[in-house]
């Protein structure tokens, strides 16, 4: 989303090529809060953190994983069904 003033806003939604596994026992180990997670059929998984600040620092530690183009999504699955 980008705001009238041209900044982009940071989103807290991350497609990572990593299991959705390693997703979780790395937010766990960090007590980072996620509020949605799903495997992508592609392989990967799309997290939605509860803050920008737990988005931001997860991007930083898979920013060679993170997907950078479009990807297929599967239904939507709570962080509770992992």
């Amino acid at each position: 989303m980008i705001f009238e003033s041209g900044e982009e806003r940071p989103s807290r939604a991350l497609n990572i090529a990593v299991k959705v596994e390693t997703v979780v026992e790395e937010c766990t180990k960090k007590n980072r809060d996620i509020s949605a997670i799903e495997p992508l059929p592609g392989g990967g998984t799309r997290v939605v953190m509860r803050t920008v600040e737990d988005a931001a620092s997860l991007r930083r530690r898979f920013a060679k994983s993170l997907i950078k183009e479009p990807v297929e999504r599967t239904a939507y699955a709570s962080h509770r069904g992992y």
